[in-house]
């Protein structure tokens, strides 16, 4: 596996909970050059009951990113997973960690993939996973299914080390005509296409979420490619050119 990993943990209450996720990470080979820790605004950190909790993983704590926004988290990634214990009103891509682990190690050398957990009373919301391409689900008893953050990432992490050993890149699946898109740039392809359409009046002026939901959903399904983000920007400006 060659994608560096970028757990990102938002809105942390407990500081604890952030050792407990270092401590995951590294015993699972989850630190060094294989990944980082972001976190998005957290309650309390640095603080001593995480330091405690990390067990030795202080170097991931050292290094952690805090970010103000999940937008900044995820500046630069190409492919993000957003872990969800709930079903959701719209549809979207959903996988175990199994079949995620498999999909990230197939990236391609020099890619960054944003692993993506919520608070943990709430986790995540529509809106932040909006922003992903892909929700994570981790099968548990549905008569017991909350799971600490430790032991979430914990799960995802372990799949990911298996994954390293047992998944083959094969030429005909990562062969691509250019790099996948940031994060960052499909954002501001959402941000093109929620103009022109607003300008076109083909949004629902009363829902115009509702459309712009179905088509995060689309694009971030198909991993769009940079050279990809370009024509559809392109396609966007002409049409601009048009309604002026």
């Amino acid at each position: 596996m060659s994608a560096k990993i970028r757990v990102v943990l938002v809105e942390t209450s407990h500081p604890g909970n952030i050792g407990a996720v270092a401590r995951a990470m590294k015993n699972m080979g989850l630190d060094g050059e294989r990944a980082s820790l972001y976190l998005v605004t957290p309650r309390r950190f640095p603080h001593e009951d995480a330091t405690v909790r990390a067990s030795g993983a202080i170097d991931l704590l050292d290094g952690a990113a805090v970010c103000e926004t999940l937008d900044e988290a995820l500046v630069g990634t190409t492919l993000v997973f957003g872990a969800s214990a709930r079903t959701r009103s719209l549809p979207w891509p959903i996988h175990p960690p199994r079949e995620c682990a498999a999909k990230i190690a197939l990236e391609p050398d020099g890619s960054e993939v944003a692993l993506v957990f919520g608070r943990e009373r709430s986790g995540l919301t529509n809106e932040e996973l909006e922003r992903c391409n892909t929700l994570l689900h981790i099968p548990t008893n549905p008569e017991f299914s909350s799971l600490n953050l430790g032991a979430a990432v914990q799960v995802v992490a372990y799949e990911l080390l298996m994954a390293r050993g047992e998944v083959h890149k094969e030429a005909g699946n990562v062969e691509r005509d250019s790099p996948l898109a940031s994060a960052d740039d499909i954002e501001r392809l959402f941000g093109h296409f929620e103009k022109t359409l607003k300008d076109i009046d083909f949004l629902d002026p009363e829902n115009p979420r509702h459309m712009m939901r179905r088509l995060r959903r689309l694009f971030n399904r198909v991993e769009l490619e940079q050279v990809e983000i370009n024509i559809l920007r392109g396609i966007l400006t002409a049409v601009d050119k048009k309604v002026k």
